[in-house]
């Protein structure tokens, strides 16, 4: 019979199966902890991608077996989806991935925007959005993914927009509901805050950013102001913990589906696209996603993604619990082998929650870089920080600067994300990895 501590690291259902890779022609166990960056497809997920290859190759807007059976499986995985989010299928938009749905909302902020500004110049007066400005404003926090950040920054440099990238707080690391709202100003169109951060794994307060402005929108609309949207991009929540859509009150809420087991494809929620809350296409084609999004829809990978959130529906509390056993007993096995006074968790805030998998630390002194502790691993397969920021070599992670994390410390950060399928074991396996690594660099 197995004991408290074991059932609570006992994997759960619909887990992954890699646990080794062959390495030099050798084979060489590794184990991987970069799941906030991608993680593998669920062997439930690949069956489904490959049943809809083999019976759903038609074009779902054909009327002969293969294309019904297409147009079958999309508004099967259109449902599921919607039952993960707390969503209805309708709102549920495929995309390409969590890029093209962040700037799909980003673009349907300013269009709506010029929108409400045009029928202001007809209004008494000629008063509203046009009296208030001209320029279209998004406010954002300092800690975004680059898929938000860079569109903004793209847009101020040309002129078309404005934006404040609002810093979190050294406190806990939130983007704070007061700081969000003060940078609002008359001339706003979009608050778009990331509902949990890929490298800290801070979860943020979306739900009270959206009932303040909800509260804010009612004053702005006596006043003939553009409506506020509100957009919280959540492919490091989805799996990890409990995702409502009504409990979060957004507009607009992205879904990533490398996150959590699925392929690389993605959906955006929208609350009653083109009703409730304005859609503005990017692409124009032939029709599909009620004209939201058009192109021939990718039947296989949306049938995967459908897969996928039917797993996280059923699953989700038992993969939370899972991945923060494994979590806190990594956390405590590095500080038991480090020393409290070596190891800094870059991650815990006060009065903050996290995700879950996240363990964001830097091993204390010098030489330590996060890069070169990595170099000198056997086993361990992770990274300093985001995938995307690979490229940035010893400097620092900003967000970690953003969040307060003294510079020498961010210099030596790494970030261990796991997965369903890690287990203690693999996390003895790592710290004994890292162990090693240290001493080796504490000796050059």
């Amino acid at each position: 019979m197995q004991g408290p501590a074991a059932r609570r690291a006992a994997k759960p259902p619909g887990v992954g199966r890699e646990r080794a890779e062959v390495a030099n022609g050798s084979a060489e166990r590794k184990v991987y902890m970069d799941y906030n960056a991608t993680t593998p497809v669920a062997p439930e997920v690949m069956e489904a991608v490959s049943e809809a290859m083999r019976e759903a190759w038609g074009n779902p807007s054909s009327s002969y077996t293969a294309g019904r059976k297409a147009k079958e499986i999309i508004s099967s995985a259109r449902e599921s989806l919607a039952r993960m989010v707390g969503g209805r299928p309708e709102d549920i938009i495929f995309t390409s991935g969590g890029t093209e749905a962040n700037n799909l909302v980003i673009h349907t902020a300013l269009r709506h925007f010029q929108e409400s500004r045009e029928q202001g110049r007809d209004g008494p007066g000629d008063s509203g959005p046009r009296a208030a400005g001209t320029t279209p404003h998004i406010v954002t926090s300092s800690v975004e993914h680059d898929s938000v950040r860079l569109p903004l920054e793209h847009l101020v440099k040309e002129g078309l927009a404005e934006a404040t990238f609002v810093p979190v707080s050294a406190r806990s690391g939130q983007a704070e509901a007061d700081d969000v709202l003060a940078a609002v100003r008359p001339t706003t169109c979009l608050v778009s805050v990331m509902l949990a951060n890929n490298e800290t794994g801070v979860i943020m307060p979306v739900p009270e950013l959206s009932r303040r402005i909800q509260a804010l929108n009612q004053k702005r609309a006596a006043a003939a102001l553009p409506r506020i949207l509100v957009h919280t991009d959540a492919a490091q929540m989805i799996g990890k913990g409990r995702v409502d859509v009504q409990e979060l009150g957004v507009d607009y809420l992205t879904i990533v589906g490398h996150k959590f087991y699925a392929p690389r494809i993605g959906a955006l929620y929208v609350r009653g696209p083109g009703t409730t809350a304005p859609l503005h296409p990017m692409l124009f084609g032939g029709g599909q996603e009620r004209n939201f999004r058009p192109g021939t829809e990718n039947t296989p990978m949306i049938a995967g993604l459908g897969k996928a959130a039917e797993l996280v529906s059923r699953n989700w509390e038992a993969y939370e619990a899972h991945m923060q056993d494994v979590r806190d007993y990594l956390e405590a096995r590095l500080e038991a082998s480090f020393r409290k006074q070596r190891i800094h968790l870059n991650s815990k805030f006060t009065g903050s929650r996290r995700l879950c998998n996240t363990c964001n630390f830097s091993i204390l002194g010098p030489g330590l870089q996060g890069r070169r502790v990595l170099s000198c691993c056997k086993t361990l397969l992770a990274s300093v920080g985001a995938a995307c920021h690979s490229e940035k070599g010893d400097r620092p992670s900003s967000i970690l600067l953003s969040c307060g994390i003294p510079y020498d410390v961010a210099q030596n950060a790494l970030r261990l994300s796991v997965g369903r399928d890690t287990t203690r074991a693999d996390v003895d396996l790592v710290v004994q990895d890292l162990v090693q690594a240290v001493a080796q660099l504490d000796q050059d």
